[in-house]
């Protein structure tokens, strides 16, 4: 993947996140007409979402055949072989915090990861009813509607907030256990019930950190790669099978990185 194939997506990517939030909020501007069913607990799905998706989906393969590509909705596309031979793949979740999607709140976006083997090399979240798009290209920096962009300085978990994100796949003990040693260090947590914008406000130092003891891939690779452009740490979302099975999340400035980690230890433990 040579710097100019690169820019080519990250170019292309930049304009389709556009098409697509707009058309994301055309559906949530009518959410009274959506047909909204549920996944399981806490987990929702409309019509916005799996149409969103197939835009993005449809248009990449239009314009990159050679690439693979996951989405949340519509599944995997080749993907089987593009982890075998380290070729592209674009990670897209199409509405990240449906939840708040179809509760009428502005807090859910449009994410877009372009990764190589355990590199990632684009990100793209967009909030369109905030109209806020957050963008990196590997070794380009990280953008905030196109200014650029970087962690909050801090030294200890007192230095700002942390959001604590929470899934129905992991038992509540664990993230009840994130909270208890957040709070009880001194700590303030967060939460909007989208992974993905709440860990571009890190990349933009609203935020201290994130912390979730399981997410996604389509949820936080965009903001991830963002995240890694604005001079944050985080740890290897990607390692064993991480991409297709999810992984535990942690990023925050390097300075405070180890001491939010440590917040997955349970009181006592060695």
């Amino acid at each position: 993947m040579t710097e100019q194939h690169l820019t080519e997506r990250f170019d292309f990517g930049i304009n389709l996140i556009r098409e697509a939030s707009a058309l994301a909020a055309s559906y949530f501007n009518n959410i009274g007409a959506l047909t909204i069913e549920s996944k399981g607990p806490q987990d929702m799905v409309s019509e916005a979402d799996l149409n969103v998706e197939i835009l993005i989906r449809d248009r990449l393969k239009a314009r990159f055949p050679e690439d693979a590509f996951f989405g949340e909705e519509t599944g995997a596309s080749a993907i089987e072989g593009a982890v075998a031979n380290s070729a592209g793949i674009w990670v897209v979740d199409p509405i990240d915090g449906t939840q708040p999607f179809v509760s009428g709140l502005p807090d859910w976006c449009i994410s877009i990861a372009f990764v190589v083997g355990q590199s990632l090399l684009i990100g793209l979240v967009f909030a369109p009813i905030l109209n806020e798009l957050f963008a990196s290209q590997r070794g380009c920096g990280a953008t905030l509607n196109g200014q650029s962009i970087y962690c909050r300085k801090g030294n200890t978990i007192k230095d700002g907030v942390v959001s604590v994100g929470y899934s129905m796949r992991v038992p509540p003990e664990a993230t009840l256990t994130i909270l208890r040693n957040l709070l009880e260090g001194g700590g303030k947590y967060h939460r909007n019930g989208s992974a993905a914008l709440s860990l571009c406000y890190v990349a933009c130092g609203r935020l201290l950190g994130y912390i979730e003891p399981h997410v996604n891939s389509w949820d936080c690779l965009g903001a991830l790669a963002v995240i890694s452009e604005a001079g944050g740490q985080i740890n290897n979302f990607l390692a064993g099978d991480g991409l297709l099975q999810g992984n535990r999340i942690v990023a925050a400035p390097p300075a405070v990185y180890a001491e939010i980690e440590g917040l997955f230890k349970a009181r006592n433990a060695p």
